[in-house]
């Protein structure tokens, strides 16, 4: 999706620099698609714990206190995903039911609404098993999932 997106975009400033004008409606499938996009790399990126960290004051403390550190931002990430998701469940419903669509290829606002959704539920089913395992390493004090803290 977002190699096509790039395609796209590409395409579309390329044809309105040569004067050959835009791909119509390129702005409503750059919106559709980055949503997905992001929906669908968040569990990814969850996974292999490479979010982007601020961790100044934290890497100075023992790795059980960053274990539980973790974990925490783990739960509350998971939270936010759930809350993210169920506000698209209802998009997803509202749009649905009052048949709205972009303005200029007319699709239905619920198709990106529902793709979104779905990579959220997947999303949301990752943040809570890395919220458990997270837990896990904290109660353990040791590794189970793969961390990106301090590794670049």
């Amino acid at each position: 999706m977002l190699l096509v997106i790039i395609i796209m975009t590409t395409l579309s400033v390329a044809g309105r620099s040569l004067g050959l004008g835009e791909i119509t409606g390129n702005y409503e499938i750059l919106e559709a698609g980055i949503a997905f996009a992001i929906f669908s790399f968040l569990p990814i990126t969850q996974l292999y714990g490479a979010h982007a960290t601020v961790d100044i004051f934290t890497s100075a403390l023992p790795g059980r206190t960053n274990r539980w550190i973790a974990a925490f931002w783990e739960i509350v990430l998971l939270l936010v995903i759930l809350l993210i998701v169920w506000r698209l469940y209802e998009g997803t419903l509202s749009h649905y039911k009052r048949g709205g669509t972009t303005v200029f290829l007319q699709f239905p606002l619920w198709w990106p609404y529902t793709a979104s959704c779905v990579a959220g539920v997947v999303a949301s089913i990752t943040a809570l098993y890395c919220a458990v395992m997270r837990i896990r390493e904290a109660v353990g004090d040791r590794n189970i999932l793969p961390s990106e803290h301090g590794e670049h």
